[in-house]
């Protein structure tokens, strides 16, 4: 049996919180990756601090395992929607996928758009029911709408027969039937992998070709390339030509065509080197001399390489394959310099040069996201995927020691061939207790959403399906979770744009500002805390234009947490008044970013998180106001 008939390439796909990564700690320790005096972590791909923290996989990751002579190249993948684009191109790199579903929540919405993906590609997924011992789990009925969700989204006879394993990822046992088999260990995992999964399709004695699924940066070296290696094999130093293609109207003789009505072109041909090849073998990323068709390779030498280029040989002909679909940004906000009276006490205020520095490094491997000027000499517009997208970049850079200030989320909208205003619409799923349904269906109604669709499961839950402007959606996350006292579940996936929805209301409150600068103290605090909710607590510095706390009106409230009691030599009764505050609602990064609103910036240092005005000034504000009221 050759090289390329022992290799499998398979990515585990899944809506976020489904078990991707926890199932992927139980293949390495079932294939024994590890010694056995290691001590690994949980959630071993997990790499990143930001996905350790918040629990989820940012960037798709390729590991690989040896089983019975076998090697099994596995990449885990983003479950959350605002990176669902990395799981677009990574399945151009498999044979196969394994579908993970939860045995207690079914098929959710990014389930439904990963599958399609897979589907589409003709790809025969294998389904993992994940989480079978959990109380209330019912895996039949999880697996009932999965193949349902099959038939749905149009899949082949031969995709429908699909195989079913089931499994607990956290125990680390996979088995075919739950009622006979032993619930230990992953062999039938490996097994089915083996028996159900395409060796890769490919010549090794061919001239090479591979196309980029991904990019990465690497100091010292540069730009790199991963991809699967399609035919032949690929050698340090070799000559290699660099192809770039681009979709075209109409239709026409062609080698390949992607999609219906379109055809491809070669745009571009440039000659170049091949410097370093790495492969991975189990998480370590190992330097190679050469690499054959079948297996995963990263590679660097060209200067300029982008998601969708054909790397080939001289001596092919026509190197030129399909472009791979880059997913077009929703939201936008603009990255701003550091203006506030408090900028470079807790980090270093980042310059406007430092800034599109920081932005350009970030764009050479974050192919989501969009840069451009935004008529203004204080900073740019910055689009991506979604509000957490953007807030994970924000994230990082504030970790880096960096203060800059942010604009709250706008959508990004489009005009259709009538020019009429389209903007992105949103497939939104929530679960919650029966208790709860009225005053969920009533707010995302207020923001203009549309019930499709709600189902009772019998058990207290019922599961509420909307179509939503994703403007609707902004700042509605937070208020759910109180709404619901956290017990709902919700989860939406772009879907595409619609026409727009008119005016929406996403805070019904004002804030509070201050007036003054200072240190603020319990005496004014006491006060304000009966005019709504605070953000900020005595002995905190605060600065004229930054908003201390949340209204509980619509109107904003200009205020003074700064104010103290006046000292005299009179005796007054409420002299030993002991003052009684309530606990600040502080902000976190994602929190704040939802709450903003137009006319506000958010000030991102190392140590805070502070919204303000973005006109600090009062008088400069009042007359802004007048001027805009004016106008219209």
């Amino acid at each position: 049996m050759s090289f390329i008939e022992k290799v499998r390439n398979v990515a585990i796909i899944a809506h976020i919180d489904h078990g991707k990564t926890t199932l992927i700690d139980s293949i390495f320790r079932a294939t024994r990756l590890f010694r056995e005096n290691a001590r690994v972590t949980e959630r071993v791909m997990d790499n990143n601090e930001l996905e350790r923290e918040r629990g989820i996989t940012i960037r798709a990751k390729h590991c690989s395992v040896e089983w019975n002579g076998y090697r099994i190249n596995i990449i885990d993948t983003p479950g959350h929607a605002d990176f669902s684009g990395e799981v677009e191109r990574i399945l151009s790199m498999v044979d196969s996928v394994l579908l993970l579903v939860d045995a207690n929540e079914g098929p959710m919405p990014q389930t439904r758009y990963v599958l399609m993906r897979s589907l589409r590609l003709g790809l025969r997924p294998i389904v993992i029911v994940n989480k079978v011992d959990r109380p209330m789990a019912e895996p039949m009925n999880a697996l009932h709408k999965t193949f349902d969700l099959f038939l749905e989204l149009g899949a082949s006879d031969e995709q429908c027969d699909f195989a079913v394993l089931y499994g607990s990822g956290l125990h680390g046992w996979v088995v075919r039937d739950l009622d006979s088999d032993a619930r230990e260990g992953m062999d039938a995992l490996f097994e089915t992998i083996v028996e159900n999964v395409p060796p890769p399709q490919g010549n090794p004695d061919a001239p090479f070709l591979m196309q980029v699924s991904t990019i990465g940066w690497r100091d010292h070296i540069g730009r790199t390339g991963t991809g699967r290696i399609l035919q032949g094999t690929i050698r340090k130093g070799q000559d290699i030509n660099r192809a770039t293609t681009q979709w075209k109207e109409g239709s026409g003789p062609s080698r390949n065509l992607g999609r219906q009505g379109h055809e491809f072109e070669v745009t571009g041909i440039f000659p170049d080197r091949v410097n370093y090849i790495w492969v991975t073998r189990g998480l370590d990323t190992v330097a190679m001399e050469e690499a054959v068709a079948g297996d995963i390779v990263t590679f660097a030498g060209p200067k300029e390489i982008t998601i969708g280029d054909s790397i080939a040989t001289p001596e092919l002909e026509n190197p030129g394959l399909p472009p791979l679909e880059i997913e077009e940004p929703t939201v936008s906000m603009l990255f701003l310099v550091n203006t506030g009276p408090f900028a470079g006490q807790d980090g270093n205020a980042a310059t406007l040069r430092q800034i599109r520095t920081r932005l350009e490094r970030e764009l050479r491997t974050n192919i989501a996201l969009r840069m451009e000027d935004a008529g203004r000499s204080d900073g740019f517009k910055v689009s991506g995927r979604g509000e957490l997208h953007l807030a994970i970049l924000i994230e990082e850079m504030r970790r880096e020691g960096m203060e800059l200030c942010v604009s709250p989320p706008e959508v990004i909208t489009k005009l259709d061939e009538q020019g009429r205003l389209l903007e992105p619409m949103e497939e939104l799923s929530i679960d919650v207790p029966l208790e709860h349904q009225g005053v969920v269906i009533e707010k995302v109604s207020q923001r203009k959403g549309e019930l499709t669709h709600m189902a009772n499961d019998g058990r207290g839950i019922v599961r509420l399906e909307f179509n939503i402007s994703t403007r609707g959606l902004i700042g509605y996350r937070n208020e759910f979770l109180t709404d619901t006292r956290g017990l709902g579940i919700m989860a939406s996936r772009f879907i595409g744009y619609g026409p727009w929805n008119g005016d929406i209301v996403s805070r019904s409150r004002g804030s509070m500002i201050s007036m003054d600068t200072g240190v603020a103290t319990s005496y004014s605090l006491e006060n304000l805390q009966e005019r709504g909710t605070l953000f900020v607590s005595p002995t905190e510095p605060v600065y004229a234009g930054m908003i201390v706390g949340e209204h509980a009106r619509p109107n904003d409230l200009p205020c003074n947490p700064t104010k103290r009691k006046a000292l005299t030599n009179h005796r007054a009764v409420g002299k030993d008044h002991s003052i009684g505050l309530d606990v600040p609602r502080r902000l976190t990064l994602d929190t704040a970013l939802e709450w903003i609103a137009p006319g506000e910036l958010l000030e991102v240092t190392p140590k805070a998180v502070r919204p303000r005005k973005a006109i600090i000034d009062a008088e400069a504000r009042k007359r802004e106001e007048r001027r805009r009221a004016e106008a219209c």
